[in-house]
């Protein structure tokens, strides 16, 4: 299998962009592939506590550009899964410190050893996130059923589609199908018509989602809980296998009433 680089961004921080890194990662190296998870959110890295991976850093990403270190001096292996490694970024460095060149240089450096190579990206439209997904060949958008957070994954297609990342796809996560059922929150079919990307998946709101952070455990590892389901079927879809949708009650909603109305005063569309 050739190599796929897959940068995971989003336009606005907070919507659960590293938190889908890592259980990405975790669920597609459990199917049998070489995996290394990148975090290329440089400064602001977490990627290392969401995995449980931060006691075992010794060199990062930063190490091995500056020389100090051979790249491969870096990889962190995951030990309670195999094929799994990660790559940590300086906490003490800005966005900046590393270049777009630089960054394709690392991704092709691992392309012959790995399957896929995730790179959790800064969320924004700045340097960070054009140098982060520099080297990669698509693109997971990450996006809560919010105005802001859609309009912000907005202009980050945009920009994607602008570097000729390709395919681009979606994932709605935090969903919660009551308040779509009552009118209280865009479903993902609103998200979608303003999106216009192909979705590769739901991921309903799950408490275990903290839990898992703050341990350092990825829901992908062991538990069957829906977020653990929804990102499986994800990891899954990648692969290319056929994947039905999880059936989430109230998904289906159009948009109508309220909702509508700010879709058209935020997007000028409906």
């Amino acid at each position: 299998m050739a190599s796929r680089i897959i940068v995971v961004t989003s336009g606005k921080g907070g919507v659960g962009k590293t938190t889908t890194t890592a259980n990405l990662a975790v669920a597609l190296a459990s199917m049998g592939n070489r995996v290394v998870a990148i975090d290329g959110d440089i400064g602001l890295r977490n990627l290392d506590v969401i995995m449980g991976l931060e006691n075992r850093i010794v060199y990062t990403l930063i190490d091995a550009l500056e020389g100090i270190c051979r790249l491969n001096q870096t990889l962190i292996r995951d030990k309670r899964i195999e094929n799994l490694y990660m790559i940590p970024t300086a906490q003490s460095k800005t966005k900046d410190a590393v270049t777009s060149e630089q960054m394709k240089g690392i991704c092709e450096d691992l392309r012959n050893d790995f399957d896929y190579i995730l790179v959790d990206s800064p969320a924004g439209i700045e340097a960070g996130f054009r140098n982060a997904a520099a080297g990669a060949d698509e693109a997971l958008v990450v996006t809560t059923p919010e105005v802001s957070a859609v309009r912000d994954g907005d202009r980050i297609i945009g920009l994607l589609e602008s570097m000729d990342k390709s395919p681009i796809r979606l994932i709605v996560n935090r969903i919660r199908p009551q308040m779509v059922k009552k009118g209280d929150m865009l479903s993902v079919s609103d998200v979608l018509d303003v999106l216009a990307i192909d979705l590769i998946g739901m991921v309903p709101d799950d408490e275990s989602v903290v839990t898992s952070s703050n341990k350092g455990e990825p829901l992908t590892l062991s538990t069957d809980s829906p977020a653990s389901r929804a990102f499986k079927n994800i990891a899954s879809r990648i692969a290319g296998n056929d994947v039905p949708f999880q059936d989430l009650d109230g998904l289906d909603s159009n948009g109508k009433g309220f909702l509508g109305k700010i879709k058209r005063a935020f997007f000028g569309r409906c």
